[in-house]
């Protein structure tokens, strides 16, 4: 079963464009990892600072790979003092 998450982040107020750099390194390793479907990273026009996650992974375990990669880990690690907030969703459609 397909697997959609979003992942919320605001950037501590002065670090946003720091933060916006970290997570674009993920994009590129995570794009080409076996199970990934899509993997986009958005920025909010409504609020400073608010980055967002789109995934869709082709199932729990591509997942579960995914935030064992060395890239997801030090993405994580140099992200720790960039957010005041960090709110990941798993989603299933209603349809």
């Amino acid at each position: 079963m397909t697997v959609t998450i979003k992942a919320f982040l605001q950037a501590e107020p002065g670090k946003e464009e720091a933060l916006k750099a970290e997570l674009k390194k993920a994009l590129p390793p995570s794009r080409e990892e076996a199970g990934c479907i899509e993997y986009v990273l958005y920025e909010s026009e409504a609020q400073d600072g608010v980055f967002i996650f789109s995934e869709k992974w082709e199932d729990e375990e591509a997942v579960q790979q995914h935030i064992q990669t060395e890239h997801y880990q030090a993405y994580r690690k140099n992200t720790e003092d960039l957010v005041v907030s960090r709110e990941v969703y798993k989603l299933q459609s209603v349809e």
